[in-house]
């Protein structure tokens, strides 16, 4: 039997820290897109803002410390199966985190995680979430405006 069908978008963040030039992805545990690298990230809570939420996340699915939290874009992640129902709707909210503590160990929804060069991410290919590349670019593009 198939799970119903979405009624509404849920809305997700995902947590987009850069430190030294490098951006931090993880290798996710869970569907959707498990085994895939891609920014930590999940539902948000009631009562919780998406920014609350991107550093709460950050910390549960790598131990990270970070603040200053701010918008860099939305998302919509659609899927349908092989019928071609809906299968998911996310709108995941980009949030660019400032460093400031740890070097990431996997907990929570991770299985690993690595800190990625721009030429990492590219070699990623497949094994990376959709748009990864251009969530680090454009976050690499915003720092640089701030720097």
């Amino acid at each position: 039997m198939s799970a119903a069908a979405p009624t509404r978008p849920v809305p997700a963040v995902l947590a987009v820290v850069l430190r030294d030039g490098e951006v931090l992805l993880v290798r996710r545990a869970n569907p959707p897109d498990q085994g895939r690298w891609g920014f930590p990230g999940g539902r948000m809570e009631m009562g919780e803002t998406h920014l609350e939420a991107a550093l709460r996340e950050l910390n549960e699915e790598t131990g990270i410390v970070a603040d200053s939290p701010r918008l860099l874009t939305v998302l919509d992640f659609i899927e349908h199966d092989e019928a071609g129902r809906l299968a998911h709707h996310f709108a995941m909210i980009a949030v660019l985190c400032q460093w400031r503590s740890g070097d990431g160990m996997a907990a929570d929804d991770a299985l690993e995680t690595r800190w990625f060069d721009r030429a990492g991410l590219a070699e990623l290919g497949a094994t990376a979430s959709l748009k990864v590349e251009f969530l680090a670019d454009l976050a690499l593009a915003e720092s640089a405006l701030a720097g």
